[in-house]
């Protein structure tokens, strides 16, 4: 089968004679007069452009160039009778395929230069096509792969809120079977919530408190915390065996991979400013601000709490309590933000 081919020359005897030879070997041919016509004819349903160089108004050099601003990328061969080294330099240097000369006397050659010129240009449209292709099928496999990605996403979070939730009911079912605990967890992550968004925190962050407080004493799961029943102060023995929650908590969540910054909280969460606080003695900007949260609203709580051995404390005089104790224990500017929020809400809270 042979190849449609466009030639142009101003020289009718030229073009009628080429186009003669190319029928010959069953090419299809459109023969114009001008590097004009080349541009108003071609299309990608031609295999080869032949072009003469020497054509007035448009020679063929220049419409070698608009062909090449174009894109177009079917090879071109040079038509010349007068071919010098400037020629083929130009010509090469503005991707022509190869020359022909004219008058053609070899009529077999001129032929396989037009062969090797139509495979080149199949050659082109193949590697075109494989391109295309594999594009597209690096699309699909994109999307395939974050269709994956996006299942094993809603997956993992699925996991992850199972498991959350899990644990919390067993630490209200835990919590329940005491009086002293009952509803301590709930009531912390609540106030948590509130202050964390009164200090404006972000949504990622509020996350990670709301984990961290609803986990903050799941350590005490695995104690004997009876002694909190009994009248009067605890021992030094039951004293340290309650100050091992924060890290017994902290060992329970290590595993949950997506609970790093939750469990460093549970493990800090008796520490305090002034470093005299437990397990770590860890201080200042050492304890970070979700740390700072629950360490408020969890004394708050306890405080507010009733307890065997001692009388719980009104609102007011609890935050009193805060206030006294901020700069040493507590952060300063959390604790005015937190009284603002429990004192203008002192309804739905224990007095």
């Amino acid at each position: 089968m042979g190849a449609k081919i466009l030639i142009a020359d101003d020289d009718c005897l030229v073009r009628l004679a080429i186009q003669k030879i190319l029928t010959l070997f069953n090419h299809e041919v459109v023969a114009v007069e001008s590097g004009r016509q080349v541009l108003e004819h071609i299309s990608e349903e031609f295999d080869v452009i032949v072009l003469d160089i020497n054509m007035p108004d448009m020679d063929g050099f220049e419409t070698l160039e608009r062909l090449n601003q174009q894109q177009v990328d079917i090879p071109v061969l040079f038509l010349t009778g007068a071919g010098t080294m400037d020629y083929a330099v130009k010509a090469i240097h503005l991707g022509a395929y190869d020359f022909l000369t004219k008058p053609i006397a070899d009529i077999e050659l001129f032929h396989v230069k037009v062969k090797q010129a139509v495979e080149k240009r199949h050659f082109l449209l193949q590697e075109k096509a494989y391109k295309k292709q594999l594009e597209i099928d690096v699309q699909a496999k994109t999307r395939e792969l974050a269709e994956k990605n996006l299942l094993l996403e809603q997956y993992s979070n699925h996991l992850e809120d199972a498991t959350v939730q899990i644990m919390s009911s067993l630490q209200a079912a835990m919590e329940e079977k005491d009086g002293y605990t009952a509803g301590h967890t709930l009531r912390v992550t609540e106030l948590a919530m509130l202050l964390g968004q009164s200090a404006r925190l972000c949504g990622d962050d509020l996350l990670v408190l709301r984990r961290a407080s609803q986990f903050h004493d799941i350590g005490k799961l695995v104690i004997d915390l009876s002694c909190i029943r009994k009248p009067g102060d605890l021992s030094p023995e039951e004293w340290n065996l309650i100050k091992k929650h924060p890290e017994i908590g902290a060992s329970i969540i290590e595993p949950l991979t997506f609970m790093d910054r939750e469990r460093a909280i549970i493990r800090h969460h008796h520490e305090r400013l002034d470093g005299s606080g437990y397990p770590d003695g860890i201080s200042g900007n050492e304890i970070d601000v979700l740390t700072r949260i629950i360490t408020i609203v969890d004394s708050y709580d306890a405080m507010t709490s009733r307890r065997n051995y001692r009388k719980n404390l009104t609102t007011p005089e609890a935050i009193g309590e805060l206030r006294r104790c901020a700069g040493t224990q507590f952060d300063p500017e959390l604790v005015e933000i937190f009284a603002g929020v429990v004192l203008s809400a002192r309804s739905l809270y224990k007095q």
